[in-house]
């Protein structure tokens, strides 16, 4: 009995102990393999099922006329998106950056910071934006050396992606070496460039309006000069006058030198390369209060066109144009559909210059993506996933160069240096219509 009570014993002790080895070796095994359920992952060691697209424009202070509207029309894209299970078994999540900085304006800094912050999260597929061209030249090194998409709906100057003396893109302003250091492109833009706005709108003035002379000012950014420059070379093609001394000046509260110098120069058309937040809505203000300068004719581009500045300076007095650097897309049946779903969620009075092509802009992301995934790209599997975060952006780069897209404002592919195919100007002129002062599409030309 002794004997079989201690084989007893020794039976149990042996159970207890497989029994501790066992539990012990099962619960190595699951920390091994860490959680059993992560949100936004998919099981069985496969990728996240959230995807982030992410959009950087200026939606504060006084830009909020140009930016919000862009990035509503994103937002709106992804929402759509989602609804329509554009992508099967993920959730795409809208991440909005706003690049206004502690002046209320647009700031390259800003922008930087923000596409350093979105890099960071493995989960960003992509980036719309930004929304001007000094804040793409800060932000496209970083990006280019990621990689990550950027697509702009609005970036304009030439020498973002193209060099050489027949686009005014050599010595300083040969820019490409710097914003693309790895010489793969992951910039790309369904804008038309300045070296095709700035010549439009010298054409439109000189041939059509039969303006001859005319005195030329720049805001000293990287779109402003840019542009000026490109309008002047075409200006003096043409046969028409320069006149007075070309003044690069940055945003002032007073105009009043300038004033003085246009009216000495005596003009009959003033061209002004820059943006309405950085003094285009002063200075055009300040003409128009002083009676030697109030009958004279205004031009810029499109980084004065928004219905806030038309409802600032008005109608009256000298006429205004600009350009705006794509077709304009409220004259195109096919356009009408998403002008109805825009308003109703966003509102009229919300409608921008590049709210359409801040849609079309995200589409094409959101395609691309969804060609990566179909390709057999895998997603990141959280946020902090930098190599899977670096592999399927990189998929989603090479799907943004197969592009093939037909959208609101119209057909874009994309050439090797990631500017659109789809060339279009249109022009526009500051008027009352239905009893508000606001911009009147009056032209638009397919760009040579």
């Amino acid at each position: 009995m002794r004997i079989d009570r201690q084989r007893q014993r020794s039976h149990t002790s042996t159970l207890k102990r497989t029994t501790i080895v066992s539990l012990g070796i099962l619960l190595l095994l699951l920390t091994a393999c860490g959680p059993t359920v992560a949100t936004g992952s998919q099981k069985g060691g496969k990728g996240s099922t959230t995807i982030k697209v992410a959009t950087d424009f200026p939606v504060s202070g006084q830009d909020t006329p140009n930016g919000k509207p862009a990035q509503d029309g994103a937002e709106m894209a992804v929402q759509e998106a989602n609804a329509q299970h554009l992508i099967p078994g993920y959730n795409i999540v809208f991440v909005p950056k706003d690049d206004v900085g502690a002046q209320g304006t647009f700031d390259p800094d800003m922008g930087k910071n923000n596409v350093t912050a979105l890099i960071n999260d493995a989960l960003v597929a992509g980036i719309v934006g930004p929304f001007n061209s000094s804040v793409a030249q800060a932000e496209m090194p970083i990006a280019n050396q990621a990689p990550i998409t950027l697509i702009s709906p609005s970036n304009t100057n030439t020498c973002l992606t193209q060099r050489g003396p027949s686009v005014n893109c050599t010595g300083a302003q040969d820019k490409v070496p710097i914003l693309r250091p790895t010489g793969k492109v992951t910039y790309f833009r369904i804008a038309t460039t300045d070296d095709h706005q700035g010549s439009v709108l010298a054409d439109y003035l000189y041939q059509k309006r039969n303006y001859r002379k005319v005195y030329v000012i720049d805001d000293t950014t990287v779109y402003g000069v840019g542009l000026a420059n490109i309008f002047s070379n075409e200006w003096q093609k043409l046969g028409g006058q320069l006149v007075g001394n070309r003044e690069s000046k940055q945003k002032s509260n007073d105009y009043g030198g300038t004033i003085a110098n246009i009216k000495s120069a005596k003009p009959d058309l003033v061209f002004y390369g820059g943006t309405d937040s950085q003094g285009g809505t002063q200075l055009r203000q300040q003409l128009l209060n002083d009676s030697g300068t109030a009958s004279l004719a205004f031009g810029g581009g499109d980084g004065i066109e928004n219905p806030v500045f038309a409802q600032v300076v008005g109608s009256t007095g000298g006429p205004t144009f600009a350009t705006i650097a794509k077709v304009n897309e409220t004259i195109l049946p096919s356009a009408k559909d998403f002008i109805t779903r825009y308003n109703r969620i966003y509102g009229e009075n919300d409608y921008g210059a590049y709210s359409a092509a801040g849609y079309d802009c995200m589409n094409i992301l959101l395609q691309a993506i969804k060609r990566a995934l179909a390709d057999g790209a895998q997603t990141p599997k959280d946020s902090n996933d930098a190599a899977g975060g670096k592999s399927f952006r990189e998929a989603v780069i090479a799907a943004m160069q197969k592009t093939d897209y037909n959208g609101v404002t119209g057909h874009h592919s994309f050439t090797e240096n990631g500017d659109t195919t789809n060339k279009v100007i249109s022009v526009w002129q500051v008027a009352t219509v239905n009893g508000k002062d606001t911009w009147k599409f009056v032209d638009q030309v397919a760009a040579k």
